[in-house]
């Protein structure tokens, strides 16, 4: 049965990704605000040495002793050395500060997004491919990661190094200085609305990334799947499909940057040329020295490689933008299951299991459990039988709380689960799944995943009660051997083995096995139901079985048909109503067993009427001596 549905992600702005940086920042934003500091005074000094250099040029360019104007140069060059020094050592803090400071703040917007994205609900995570999920938490980081460099290292020197070249000129000759603003505003307005424009596809490119990603990612995983169903040539043309739109987009956003980085161009050498021209003006009229020759050419050579590098601070933070946005998305995405203010810890100590009116829909049109009213005593063992997509998988996860009921609730020993902590509700339930997937760690590591404090004694124990040592004794490093990511270098008995040891070492007062022996061979299924019994003693137990020889011992078995428990008893109970679904369920696994069953007890209850004959005759016989 499909859980996979689409899902509604909240909207979200500029504010919300701020706000989401900001959780991690907040932690060292003295080491920020020292490096933006340090930068800003480095940067201060940079526009403040030319200032000496037009000095240098007018007292080289003026008439007098030769030796005390090379007096006065070395005095000039000393001043400038001692300016670079001092802005060197700015850098350097600034650095260094910013080094404290990223580093940490990337590391907690990883922590801080798988945090939130772990405790989203089961059905947040069959709606998504795991390769997007992924995808989108390193782009999370990636996209802080390059918003902060472009602020730190580029947006706020271009901010320092315009307020303070505007200053200057201003101080020299405030037409220039109005021209060189002008300019400036022309460039940045252009690059910002061509950047607004250009944003709407570099969306859309960040999603057909995604999307290419999420292709490529649910195919691998599948690729067996695609090999046995020869569908390599189909999944072939279907990734090339999505790359050649991906392929088509990139190619016009390029051609987008290209007629940015033209226009660019010729803003570039034209304020360059305007300014000469008004110079050389200026000059003639004797308003201006030689020596604003030198500073202009300095600071229009500093303007255009700031304001060139503006289109990239522009195109990259829309495009990080983009990226954090997806991530954003999940983190504001309020999750589905949560404990409620104030929720207790469940305190287990019987494990009897109430079921009260419990109703469950996956939508408005699709009813999986209706108005279930069930009640599973200490210690029973009890086994859910029915047709596929009868709603046995969802009774479990709903007592597990993967899923909330859309009415009624569940009580163990009197206690709503709806209002205790998850953690304690689930750290009380062991659960053997029909299909375990394993960690990529070793096995000691899976095994012990049910116990965070077992010893290498309890893991080999375990194992042993659910007969891993028969193939663990073959692996190369025994229980220290990886295997592999989803536990595919076992076989899938071998997983179902796992996951029982994980079980039988958790220990919990509630089990619960969804076809725990579905993947194994007649002997180890006859080795592990013992083990199985061992491990359900004292425990309340529930069993989801499509085999229903495993069943047989149950103290009672629950029969769910669309949504609804039809039928209750034991094995012997169910098969004496000829009409019972169980019955034809048993019978049609059984092939035949139950009519043959009937005629040997026929036979034998014929057997049973001639030896009662025979013995009433010879009786008859002894009487007439």
């Amino acid at each position: 049965m499909s859980t996979r549905k689409s899902i509604n992600y909240p909207k979200v702005n500029l504010g919300d990704v701020v706000k989401s940086f900001w959780q991690g920042v907040s932690p060292k934003k003295w080491w920020l605000f020292t490096a933006i500091f340090s930068l800003v005074i480095g940067n201060v000094l940079m526009v403040i040495a030319p200032i000496f250099y037009k000095k240098f040029f007018d007292v080289l360019l003026s008439s007098g002793e030769k030796s005390y104007l090379a007096d006065e140069l070395f005095g000039i060059i000393a001043i400038i050395s001692i300016i670079y020094f001092v802005a060197w050592i700015f850098w350097r803090i600034g650095e260094f500060s910013y080094n404290f400071y990223q580093p940490y703040t990337i590391s907690k917007l990883k922590q801080q997004s798988y945090d939130y994205l772990m405790e989203h609900s089961y059905s947040f995570f069959t709606g998504s491919f795991v390769g997007s999920l992924v995808q989108k938490v390193n782009r999370f980081a990636r996209s802080f990661e390059r918003i902060s460099d472009e602020i730190v290292w580029n947006i706020i020197p271009l901010v320092v190094r315009i307020i303070s070249i505007f200053i200057v000129v201003f101080l020299i000759n405030k037409w220039m200085s109005l021209l060189i603003l002008a300019w400036i505003i022309i460039f940045l307005l252009f690059n910002i609305i061509f950047s607004q424009w250009k944003l709407k596809y570099d969306l859309k490119s960040a999603e057909i990334d995604s999307k290419a990603t999420a292709y490529l990612a649910d195919t691998i995983t599948n690729q067996n799947t695609i090999s046995l169903f020869t569908g390599i040539l189909r999944e072939k043309l279907g990734y090339k499909k999505v790359t050649g739109e991906q392929s088509k987009l990139k190619k016009f956003t390029y051609n987008l940057d290209s007629i940015l980085n033209a226009v660019q161009s010729f803003l570039g050498f034209s304020i360059e040329l305007l300014l000469f021209y008004f110079a050389i003006k200026y000059w003639s009229m004797g308003m201006i020295t030689v020596g604003v020759f030198a500073l202009l050419q300095a600071y229009v050579i500093t303007l255009i490689d700031q304001l060139w590098g503006f289109t990239r601070m522009v195109r990259d933070f829309y495009q990080s933008y983009a990226d954090a946005k997806e991530m954003v998305e999940i983190t504001k995405l309020p999750h589905e299951i949560k404990d409620i203010k104030d929720a207790s810890v469940i305190n287990v100590s019987e494990g009897r299991i109430d079921f009260e009116d419990l109703t469950f829909n996956f939508n408005e049109t699709r009813k999986v459990l209706d108005n279930i009213n069930l009640v599973i005593n200490k210690g029973e063992k009890v086994a859910l039988v029915g047709p596929s997509g009868a709603g046995k998988t969802t009774f479990v996860r709903l007592l597990l709380r993967l899923y909330s009921p859309t009415s009624g609730k569940i009580l163990i020993d009197g206690q709503d689960i709806s209002k205790v902590t998850q953690n304690s509700l689930r750290e009380n339930i062991a659960m053997v799944p029909q299909d375990p997937l394993l960690f990529h760690r070793t096995l000691a590591e899976n095994i012990a995943y049910g116990k965070k404090d077992a010893t290498i004694y309890e893991i080999k124990k375990a194992s042993q009660l659910a007969h891993c040592d028969e193939f663990v004794k073959n692996l190369p490093q025994g229980f220290e051997t990886y295997v592999g990511e989803r536990g595919i270098k076992l076989s899938g008995g071998e997983r179902q083995r796992v996951a029982i040891a994980r079980a039988i070492l958790k220990n919990a007062p509630i089990l619960i096995l969804d076809e725990a022996t579905s993947s194994l061979d007649s002997n180890s299924e006859m080795l592990i139901q013992d083990a199985l019994s061992t491990l359900m003693e004292g425990k309340t137990s529930i069993v989801i079985a499509h085999r229903l020889s495993t069943i047989q011992k149950m103290d009672r078995i629950i029969v769910i048909d669309d949504g609804k428990i039809i039928e209750k008893g034991n094995h012997v109970e169910l098969l004496k109503n000829k009409k019972s679904l169980y019955r034809k369920l048993w019978s049609l696994q059984a092939g035949g067993f139950i009519a043959e069953q009937d005629t040997q007890q026929e036979v034998t209850k014929k057997e049973d009427d001639i030896d009662e004959e025979d013995e009433v005759y010879q009786g008859a016989k002894f009487a007439s001596f």
